[in-house]
């Protein structure tokens, strides 16, 4: 049985045509059934690094290694094709890929009912509150049972408890797919209930200037947030992260 992480950053470094130098010596490994999470300061290249991993960019230096045709990209914002319903944006990536119709039908279904959208999956997303793009999002990405997930703060510009209820929606996919998860976010409590790990980017040029294991096993209850073995992890990320905006 292969060892091989599902995903392998070695010493990964962006330089972008205008000089401006994005990421240096970025190294780390996500495992299948492990899932990290990533903060830092804004512009520190966090998004870049998710970029290099779908291989939308290339990097200067070091490499990236992950098996793309087997990998779920979220952004930030949902990016649903206003045209198409529920059902018809989720199919979309299982149709590019030639996917035939029966099968095509049965990962929707399928990927529809693991978000909870069944009773929507008729709407447009003119008719969808901001959690169910997401959602959508998320099961458009699922269609194709990927084995790594790349998710670039999907969350960022939910309300708070929008947020906190698909921070559980997605601690529930995560339990039930076992993919190897990596997220970005701002949020170090968002990052601390989800992961099992969580690492610390400094400012730019952004270099892993932290790793945090999260000790806390699956599932985890919201009040978990309150819990005094959490506020202190929280604590500790915060105190990297004001040493990574020096």
């Amino acid at each position: 049985m292969s060892t091989a992480p599902a995903l392998s950053f070695a010493d990964l470094a962006m330089v972008f045509s205008d000089g401006t130098h994005a990421l240096d010596d970025v190294s780390f490994d996500v495992s299948a059934g492990e899932f990290v999470s990533v903060v830092g300061p804004s512009g520190c290249g966090k998004s870049t690094l998710l970029r290099n991993a779908a291989g939308l960019e290339q990097p200067t230096g070091g490499t990236c290694s992950v098996d793309r045709s087997s990998l779920g990209y979220v952004f930030q914002d949902a990016t649903l094709l206003p045209w198409r319903t529920v059902r018809r944006n989720v199919e979309l990536n299982a149709e590019l890929q030639g996917v035939g119709k029966a099968e095509r039908r049965a990962k929707v279904d399928a990927a529809i009912r693991l978000v909870h959208l069944d009773a929507h999956e008729a709407k447009y997303p003119k008719q969808l509150s901001g959690g169910m793009k997401m959602r959508c999002s998320v099961a458009r990405a699922l269609v194709l049972n990927p084995q790594v997930f790349l998710f670039d703060e999907p969350f960022g510009a939910l309300d708070e408890i929008t947020r906190e209820n698909l921070n559980a929606e997605l601690l529930r996919l995560f339990q039930t797919e076992q993919f190897a998860g990596l997220f970005i976010t701002h949020s170090i409590a968002e990052a601390v209930f989800l992961s099992t790990r969580v690492l610390v980017m400094s400012a730019r040029p952004g270099r892993i200037v932290g790793d945090h294991r999260v000790p806390f096993g699956y599932p985890r209850p919201h009040e978990l947030r309150f819990d005094a073995a959490f506020g202190e992890l929280c604590g500790r990320i915060s105190a990297d992260l004001k040493v990574a905006h020096a």
